[in-house]
């Protein structure tokens, strides 16, 4: 089998480019579709995809949009998507924080995922881990008013600094207090890979942060 058959997308391609998101905003990428909603959530680094895919067949008239770095994941999500029928999700190639803080709308999203980023676990590269205090102001801007951040990690320092970012960010309020986050969420949906690190002992870090607004005058805080 050649590389083009093998890639080949049996139904519609769902891929979206950063050029169209800049030119219709991220409602624009729905455009094509009559029966979806406009309450849209986002999964930031969606992996193989299997979040995202039953995230999509569990709410059919919800929005999704997935963003992955990798060329090859995203192409090979298109084909499951095209294989499954689903017609609700958007895919997007690019780093995370560059289409959320350069080209997202504000409050555009009901929702943001980030499930188990790359933790970068060597201190030199701290740095690089996606959960940081700029990406999470950009994430808030995004979310509309009682919007929610999930995020989730398996790595025990990387869950520290998730916790000090998301504390610190005064428009944010955790949805576990008071815990600071969760080791299981009933009825959260679970990845070969998270079943795969729960065999091996590791330790499940689950975050959930919404967007607050004041209660007396309905300005976000």
């Amino acid at each position: 089998m050649s590389r083009a058959l093998k890639y080949d997308i049996p139904g519609t391609d769902w891929r979206r480019t950063s050029l169209d998101l800049a030119e219709s905003g991220v409602e624009g990428l729905f455009l094509d579709s009559k029966t979806i909603s406009k309450r849209i959530v986002l999964e930031v680094g969606f992996g193989r995809g299997e979040f995202l895919l039953e995230l999509a067949r569990s709410a059919p008239e919800t929005a999704f949009v997935g963003v992955e770095v990798s060329y090859k994941r995203v192409l090979k999500m298109a084909r499951k998507l095209a294989f499954a029928g689903i017609e609700n999700v958007r895919l997007l190639e690019g780093r995370g924080e560059v289409i959320v803080g350069e080209l997202m709308g504000d409050a555009c999203l009901a929702e943001v995922w980030v499930n188990f980023s790359d933790p970068w676990p060597k201190d030199r590269h701290a740095s690089r881990r996606l959960i940081r205090p700029s990406f999470v102001a950009e994430v808030v801007r995004c979310l509309t008013e009682g919007g929610v951040l999930h995020v989730a990690t398996d790595d025990e320092v990387y869950a520290e600094q998730i916790d000090q970012v998301l504390s610190a960010e005064q428009k944010l309020v955790n949805d576990f207090e008071p815990d600071r986050w969760r080791s299981e969420v009933p009825g959260r949906i679970q990845t070969g890979y998270q079943e795969d690190w729960l065999r091996d002992g590791r330790s499940m870090h689950f975050f959930d942060y919404q967007k607050q607004m004041k209660a007396d005058t309905g300005v976000v805080s």
